[in-house]
């Protein structure tokens, strides 16, 4: 399929694959241990045996992006989260043990939790980390027995075209495999009546995924975005915590999910905060323009709305600070790269403010009160991620306990992203339902109770079975109370 493939063709052409695979998976059965950790394992070796052209092809995408980068966040991370899942899948599949009632647990009878696979799992994947998101729900969703349809996004082309290919090369089309297009794809992709469908990607786009699946009762794990806040405890090492924030919001050009957004700053701190953030960038990225390892904006239209950004802030007299050396805070809208740009003390009516950023931009406000802070950050929609820099256990308690994000991380950015026996995903406007590890095994399978009655036939001891008379009457007593 192409960008200009018609939806009416398209959805024909999807729903013959969705066919073929939900067929294959019929006449499996039960998929065995083995065959869940082939599938794995062809992933992996999909990967590490392509990997050098997997990153000139993200390179191709963004016009500058480091093939480090793309090793690190795409490969490695992809790498990691099909070993952990191929690890730790003998246990998961087990069924699970749980208790039946009373007093049928002590009578014989059992109950336990079968994981069974759904069948085909749909997988809509962004651009920002492209490889990435097409391999850790992948690892869970082959984990569970399933099998996938993967729909990458339209912004890399090169990177979607070289998984279409790879996949066809490791994997039978009833197995896995990848369907490259434009919006209208898209739309057709969402529409297909899926066992499970992730989307990845914006709020606006999750809604209409949502919309399309629920014609077909499709469940939906939508994995979406938000403005994640970072708040500095007072008594935290203010040049550590700088180091680690503007780290963190510099990986990937600030384009995740789970990027750093706004920043509350003590205020007696600001300038301190601001001094190591100009030192650290200065360390790592001594120029901006013609660096390789600093990412660039995915297009020129993304390009344009971050550049907007700061242009409105500057214009409406927020204080602009550019991380680089005079005259590389812009390249050529051709070039599209923005350098790394602080704004301190934003109006709550800036785009800058209102909008999830995805790019070069962190905003910073300070404080004097956290209950201030904490009021602010619960006043918006829910986000994705939250951080907390701090050595006070109390107030780091609190802030974990009077917030709701869908993951945190403590003196660090995204690192619970990385650990993949962690839960992955938002709530509110930032998410429905998670993944990773264990979670995303549980997400893309069916948990199928099972009841075995025991020796004694409950019903009958009980005097449940009609007619009724005295004997129910006093067991429903026995029961009804407070």
């Amino acid at each position: 399929m192409t960008a200009s493939t018609p939806k009416g063709s398209a959805s024909v052409e999807l729903q013959a694959i969705l066919d073929n695979q939900r067929s294959a998976f019929r006449a499996e059965g039960p998929v065995a241990l083995a065959t869940r950790v082939d599938r794995i394992d062809r992933c992996i070796a999909l990967l590490v045996d392509n990997k050098d052209e997997i990153c000139a092809a993200v390179q191709q995408d963004f016009g500058c992006r480091s093939r480090y980068v793309t090793l690190m966040t795409d490969i490695m991370n992809s790498v990691g989260s099909l070993k952990f899942v191929k690890k730790n899948l003998k246990k998961w599949m087990k069924p699970e043990k749980r208790t039946p009632f009373m007093p049928m647990n002590f009578l014989g009878a059992k109950a336990a939790v079968h994981y069974q696979p759904k069948g085909v799992v749909g997988i809509m994947t962004p651009w920002n980390v492209p490889v990435n998101m097409i391999f850790s729900p992948l690892a869970d969703v082959l984990g569970a027995g399933n099998r996938a349809m993967i729909k990458p996004s339209e912004y890399t082309p090169h990177t979607a075209e070289i998984m279409h290919r790879l996949f066809a090369q490791y994997f039978e089309e009833s197995e896995v495999t990848v369907v490259t297009g434009g919006p209208e794809v898209g739309a057709a992709f969402s529409a297909l009546p899926l066992d499970h469908l992730i989307f990845t990607g914006a709020t606006t786009i999750g809604r209409l995924v949502m919309k399309a699946a629920a014609e077909n009762m499709v469940p939906v794990t939508l994995e979406l975005g938000g403005k994640s806040p970072v708040i500095v405890g007072d008594g935290y090492d203010i040049r550590l915590a700088a180091e680690r924030i503007i780290t963190g919001k510099a990986m990937n050009g600030g384009q995740l999910c789970v990027s750093p957004d706004y920043c509350f700053v003590p205020q007696s701190r600001l300038e301190a905060f601001i001094h190591r953030c100009k030192e650290v960038i200065a360390e790592q990225f001594p120029t901006v323009q013609g660096n390789p390892d600093f990412v660039a904006c995915i297009n020129e239209r993304h390009y344009d709305r971050v550049k907007g950004y700061i242009d409105e802030a500057r214009e409406r007299g927020a204080r602009i600070i550019p991380l680089c050396p005079d005259g590389e805070a812009f390249s050529s809208r051709e070039d599209h790269k923005i350098a790394l740009h602080l704004v301190v003390e934003p109006e709550d009516s800036l785009a800058c403010m209102q909008d999830e950023i995805f790019g070069a931009i962190l905003n910073i406000r300070t404080y004097t009160d956290l209950d201030e802070v904490i009021d602010f950050i619960n006043a918006r929609e829910r986000p994705l991620a939250l951080y907390y820099f701090g050595s006070d256990k109390t107030e780091e308690a609190r802030v974990i306990r009077e917030t709701i994000s869908g993951g945190v991380s403590v003196n660090a950015i995204a690192m619970h992203v990385a650990c993949d026996d962690l839960p992955f995903g938002g709530t509110g406007h930032s998410g429905l339902g998670n993944y990773r590890g264990r979670d995303g095994f549980r997400t893309f399978s069916h948990a199928r109770g099972v009841y075995r009655e025991g020796f004694v036939d409950m019903a009958k001891l009980a005097g449940t079975l009609p007619p009724y008379g005295q004997k129910i009457a006093k067991m429903l007593e026995s029961q009804i109370k407070k």
